[in-house]
């Protein structure tokens, strides 16, 4: 082996050691997801939500593998969809170093949708939909954004589309899913009042909110700074802008907070630092500090103001992962565009932004909403209202995450 043979070869080597790592990053992502959600909602849910979390990852990497990767990078000659590397074997190495990386954001877009629609869902109903988006909803968006690794591009690729890390293809299509799923499996029971009155439904274990909030910000390092897929010195300002937008978007809500006076709540400036780190996600690698600051302040004041909407609207999403992903994806993907370093507030680039945004909506929502509403007619979306009240960890699973205190539920049988 010549001497530039042996300089490439230590540099795939080196990328692959970077990539890799980067994806376990992005797979530790689910602990943090599994602690903010079940943190969320009620104990008698804790460990339903925590299951579902688990499940994503492991009925999404196995169809993901299957199918999404292929869907997703194949070889895509009409731009809309991928055609090769379906059940990936016998392939190049570096091959299967993306997709394993590419594998954790598949889940992570699936488990968006989790914490929605907690409490109340079928368990079984829930991983169905979970596994349609992992394989098909999202694999297929993501063709357009970032296909293809084997041949043609998929079309928003074409048009210029810039989501570096996955503002709207993970988040947004997460959230959009996370919103259609709100719609069909309608609201927890004495969420909303009969005159029209909000019941907040405080969830059990904040100090899990938080430090799973602690542990999706470290994730987000190799979340965004992976997606480089290379270990350049490009990654330095990608997790500074991304750590800068994280903090901003916890200080933009809570600044909001005070204006409005309201009270300065932990969970929502937890839910803000998310959302701070979702909308940098699109731009991180093209926009300077500043902005990444801008994009941030503004992802925390959405977080505050939006949720009220949905409220007004009568939709229940328990961990405000509607806000968090679809939304403050959006706006993070237009931040993209608006703040560019080489071509600021470019009409012509903001306009294929929006064409990006327009078209997540429009793929994602409507997909989603017929996907639950066929699993609501068939397997049925919606516990019984009676295994609702007693809480999902007994009746889905026959266990409860706190059996110290929940003893009656132990020993009741089913009903």
């Amino acid at each position: 082996m010549n001497p530039a043979e042996s300089i490439k070869a230590l540099q795939l080597a080196t990328d692959t050691v970077w990539i890799v790592a980067a994806g376990a990053l992005v797979f530790f992502m689910q602990a943090g997801f599994a602690l903010l959600e079940s943190g969320m909602s009620r104990s008698k849910n804790a460990i339903n939500v925590i299951m579902k979390n688990y499940c994503d990852m492991c009925f999404g990497a196995l169809i993901f593998w299957m199918v999404g990767y292929g869907l997703m990078f194949g070889a895509n000659p009409t731009g809309w969809y991928g055609t090769s590397h379906f059940f990936m074997v016998k392939h190049d190495a570096i091959d299967y170093t993306w997709m394993f990386f590419q594998a954790m954001f598949a889940a992570t877009a699936a488990t968006i949708v989790s914490g929605a629609i907690a409490e109340r869902t079928q368990f079984w109903a829930y991983i169905i939909g979970s596994v349609v988006i992992t394989g098909f909803i999202y694999a297929v968006y993501g063709s357009w954004a970032w296909g293809s690794l084997y041949g043609t591009n998929g079309w928003l690729k074409q048009l210029g589309f810039i989501d570096f890390a996955g503002s709207t293809v993970v988040h947004s299509i997460g959230g959009w899913c996370a919103l259609a799923g709100v719609i069909i499996v309608k609201a927890r029971l004495g969420r909303f009042g009969a005159n029209g009155e909000v019941r907040r439904i405080p969830g059990h274990n904040l100090s899990s909110v938080a430090l799973g909030a602690f542990i999706l910000w470290l994730g987000w390092f190799g979340f965004n700074g992976g997606s480089t897929v290379t270990a350049s010195v490009d990654i330095g300002k990608i997790v500074l802008n991304t750590h800068i937008s994280g903090a901003a978007g916890a200080v933009g809500a809570m600044l909001t907070m005070g204006l409005l006076r309201m009270p300065t709540m932990m969970s929502t400036t937890v839910n803000a630092s998310i959302a701070g780190l979702v909308a940098i996600t699109a731009g991180c690698a093209t926009m300077e500090p500043n902005w990444a600051l801008a994009t941030g302040l503004t992802a925390g004041f959405l977080t505050v103001v939006f949720p009220k909407l949905l409220e007004a609207m009568r939709l229940d999403d328990v961990v405000g992962a509607v806000t968090v992903h679809g939304v403050c994806g959006a706006w993070g993907t237009l931040a993209a565009g608006l703040f560019k370093t080489d071509a600021m507030f470019s009409w012509a680039v903001v306009k294929i932004q929006l064409i990006g945004i327009g078209a997540a909506f429009a793929w994602a929502f409507p997909v989603a909403l017929v996907m639950y509403w066929l699993i609501d007619k068939t397997v049925g979306m919606r516990a019984p209202s009676l295994d609702e009240q007693r809480g999902l960890d007994y009746t889905e699973h026959y266990e409860v995450g706190y059996p110290e205190f929940q003893r009656d539920s132990l020993h009741q049988g089913r009903l």
